[in-house]
């Protein structure tokens, strides 16, 4: 059966390594993803083992939401854990890479990853590049005044949302609408801001899971296939080692993950994904070690949603590794954690240039957007357990205290958690 699928005599003395490929057609952050297990197949079989691609699936949230389809979608990440886990595990491999770049599927690897705690590598698929209006495209379907304001503007997934907003009260055309729609999204990769798939890519390499800047690679890009070909590379490297991902995915790691997360103004669906793959690990996380951490992390990046710049913005001044050097530096983070490279974390920062002067997508830890972390952890009568929620700002001014409009009042704060 194994000669059938390409193994030759000698490849029977290698280690074998599951690549598992998240592809599919039903999201453009997973399209391409096929190509990237190929990459990783390449790696693999040079550093001198048998790769062994095997898939398992994709949910959208995106094209799911507010219909009965979102049901499936946090369950799906159980099951794309699950799915990972019996292959890996009934197929008997020695190591694993696993390759995602959706909400869901990102920390279901990690999942899978924990609970067979055998020698692996995490490899996102990559950030989308923006969408841009230019004048070809606009044409005469505007108004001069509109499309002069509209050449150039660069577009993701949110600027639909805004879009669909925008044309329900009547402040913009069909046509506009139909503009931002088909060209917001130009191609292969995941959501161009700090949403779900930009966080849990930069919280997963901060755990050690990933190589240097695997979060922060186009996804159409040479960087991204290279990435490819060292993580199959690096999975043989660890076999070799004994290194497994219990060793990486310690407590401290939990920590580093949460600090870069808050620097990066990540999304609060990190905080449920960690909780769930620190569980599969084994490690003690809970809500209110966000609340703690985030006392002393300040947001630094000024990335979208919230901010004015997509992903591939800070990829071209040089990733995520520089933003880590400097919380290292500020001593926000555990550099003797250890990651898959085999080294430290400090190991490997050591020789990280900064960021280019005049950059202004990351500040300086002396001068933050936000002196602490914007996810706060709610408890109050209407959440008993906790909840989650960034920060709201009005007028500059931080709430820290909401009624909500239900029978009786309800009332969360975030300075008692």
């Amino acid at each position: 059966m194994l000669h059938a699928v390409g193994f030759k005599k000698e490849d029977f003395k290698k280690s074998q390594i599951g690549v598992a490929s998240t592809w599919s057609m039903v999201t453009p952050c997973n399209m391409h993803i096929d190509k990237l297990a190929l990459e990783t197949e390449k790696g693999v079989n040079a550093a001198g083992g048998k790769a062994v691609i095997f898939g398992t699936l994709t949910v959208s949230d995106g094209i799911s939401m507010g219909t009965e389809g979102m049901k499936y979608s946090l369950v799906s990440r159980e099951v794309i854990a699950d799915s990972i886990e019996t292959v890996a595990g009934c197929e008997g491999f020695d190591g694993l890479v696993t390759i995602g770049g959706c909400d869901k599927n990102m920390p279901g690897c990690l999942m899978a990853i924990a609970r067979l705690n055998r020698p692996s590598v995490f490899v996102y698929g990559g950030t989308i590049l923006p969408g841009c209006l230019t004048g070809t495209i606009i044409g005469n379907r505007l108004n001069k005044e509109r499309a002069a304001q509209l050449k150039g503007k660069k577009l993701d997934v949110v600027s639909v949302f805004e879009a669909v907003g925008a044309h329900a009260n009547n402040k913009i055309s069909d046509r506009e609408l139909e503009l931002i729609e088909q060209h917001a999204i130009p191609g292969a990769g995941s959501c161009g801001g700090m949403y779900t798939a930009n966080t849990m890519a930069s919280a997963i390499e901060a755990l050690g899971m990933s190589l240097p800047n695997s979060s922060a690679q186009n996804a159409i890009s040479h960087a991204k296939m290279d990435d490819c070909r060292r993580a199959g590379a690096a999975v043989l490297h660890l076999i070799k080692r004994g290194i497994r991902p219990l060793d990486i995915l310690t407590r401290e790691a939990f920590e580093n993950a949460i600090t870069v997360v808050i620097a990066l103004g990540g999304s609060t669906n990190a905080i449920l994904h960690l909780l769930a793959i620190a569980h599969a690990a084994g490690v003690k996380l809970e809500l209110d070690d966000f609340t703690r951490i985030g006392k002393h992390v300040p947001v630094l990046a000024d990335l979208k949603p919230s901010g004015r710049f997509v992903m591939s913005e800070l990829v071209a001044i040089g990733g995520q590794t520089p933003l880590m050097k400097m919380l290292l530096e500020a001593g926000l983070l555990h550099g003797d954690a250890l990651t898959v490279t085999g080294k430290t974390l400090k190991e490997n920062l050591k020789l990280v240039k900064p960021y280019p002067k005049g950059q202004q997508i990351v500040r300086p830890v002396s001068d933050p957007i936000k002196k602490d972390s914007h996810l706060v952890i709610l408890r109050g009568n209407l959440a008993s357990e906790g909840a989650v929620a960034k920060n709201l700002r009005q007028g500059g001014i931080e709430i820290h205290r909401h009624r909500a409009g239900v029978r009786g009042g309800g009332i969360c704060d975030d300075r008692n958690p």
